[in-house]
């Protein structure tokens, strides 16, 4: 399935392509280890000499057929599943910086993954600068250094809807000589694909639209190959020195455009491990089936709900980019021509109190964790998903006292307006 395909077909169609006699439906292979006739094959592999399966921890055909898919949606030449969205960000960076490097980074950023860089990937040594995404380049410009190894983003922020600039900030990263890392997750490669505007590496938490239906935990990393590692060895030996655990070889000249991903598999997932298992795979590859019909009608629900709440004097500010007059509607319309998410951030008149009042009241829409999936949920993040951070940090992040994350499902859009609107009735009384 080549990537001249269009998404649609990619989504149903691609990553596996049975041969005769072979099933029609992406098999599992559920198991830990493969069976090889002398010790010579396995010893190749283990070399990095041959292709080949013989671990499920490195390898398994399940994940890697769901990473080709993600793969051909995104245009990239290489990719991985990982354990979870965590695990895809950690690696992403972790691939290319140690400790004593840095990193550029927006500000506005998932809770998780805002811990994740500035206090665990702090305590290994390594240093995150976070920039307010909106600013101009000029000073952006200032927060490079002479170690820093990559700029990361997210295409929309979650939760605070900011859609990201991603030509600016591939212009940024190059010209220190660096990757441009966009966290793809809201968009989907559905309704954008960063590597078109300039991204080098997208990270997909597979948990939320690529799977849909909130039944497996995932992560993808995919590498453009457009990245010249070569062209900058200083900054990562890494991918341009021997490695000394592969008697010497070298990535960037063994394996070419997909260095990258070979040596978050040979190394990283070797040493921590991080995989997902083939069943959770199966799983997400039938919600990538249907990640094009369910994208279309979350961006359709959710732009009426917006709507809508615009229109309600009782609330008292919403963002959606889709929606009319928004501040990021401009660059939604430039990278997101056919919809953003399904995820709709407000706040009602009364503040922080009143909307948890809301949230409490919604009938429909459940409290959970998760988001973008296909059954309506609603969150708190100041209460929740960014409960470790202050009020600094809250504001630094983009997340108002009052924000809440409301991700429309592909239910009937009256339905779930009707909840909306019985809910906060009952918040202002």
């Amino acid at each position: 399935m080549e990537n001249y395909f269009k998404p649609e077909t990619i989504c149903i169609q691609g990553g596996y392509e049975p041969k005769k006699g072979e099933p029609r439906i992406l098999p599992i292979y559920q198991s830990t280890t493969f069976r090889y006739e002398n010790s010579d094959e396995m010893g190749k592999l283990f070399d990095l000499e041959a292709e080949g399966y013989f671990y499920s921890r490195l390898q398994n055909p399940t994940c890697d057929m769901v990473a080709k898919k993600i793969c051909q949606l995104e245009g990239g030449t290489a990719a991985l599943l990982t354990a979870s969205g965590q695990a895809a960000n950690f690696y992403a960076v972790f691939n290319i910086a140690s400790a004593g490097d840095h990193i550029v980074s927006s500000a506005t950023l998932y809770g998780g993954t805002s811990n994740l860089f500035t206090v665990t990937m702090k305590k290994m040594g390594i240093e995150f600068t976070l920039v307010d995404p909106d600013a101009p380049e000029e000073e952006i410009e200032k927060a490079f250094r002479p170690n820093t190894k990559a700029v990361f983003g997210e295409t929309i922020s979650n939760p605070s809807l900011v859609v990201l600039d991603i030509e600016k900030f591939a212009r940024l990263a190059h010209r220190h000589g660096v990757p441009l890392i966009v966290d793809n997750t809201f968009a989907t490669p559905i309704n954008c694909r960063p590597f078109e505007w300039g991204a080098d590496i997208v990270t997909h938490s597979t948990t939320k639209y690529m799977d849909g239906h909130a039944m497996t935990v995932g992560g993808c990393i995919v590498d453009s190959g457009n990245f010249d590692w070569m062209a900058h060895a200083d900054k990562f030996p890494g991918l341009t020195t021997p490695d000394d655990s592969y008697h010497g070889l070298v990535y960037a000249e063994e394996f070419g455009k997909t260095a990258y991903v070979q040596k978050a598999v040979a190394q990283i997932m070797r040493d921590l491990g991080s995989c997902q298992s083939p069943q959770n795979a199966f799983l997400l590859n039938m919600g990538l089936e249907t990640l094009h019909l369910r994208m279309e009608r979350h961006c359709s629900n959710a732009l009426a709900v917006a709507r809508y709440l615009k229109s309600n004097e009782n609330v008292a500010w919403v963002e959606y980019p889709d929606l009319e007059g928004d501040k990021y509607n401009g660059l939604a319309k430039k990278y997101m021509p056919k919809g953003t998410c399904g995820v709709v951030a407000f706040g009602l008149k009364g503040g922080r109190e009143t909307s948890i009042r809301f949230i409490d009241n919604l009938k429909l829409a459940a409290i959970v964790t998760h988001v973008a999936d296909s059954r309506t949920s609603v969150l708190h993040p100041a209460s929740h998903t960014h409960r470790q951070l202050c009020e600094e940090q809250l504001i630094e992040a983009g997340v108002k006292p009052d924000l809440i994350r409301f991700s429309v499902g592909t239910e009937n859009e009256e339905d779930i307006i009707a909840d909306i609107e019985q809910a906060i009735a009952a918040a202002v009384r």
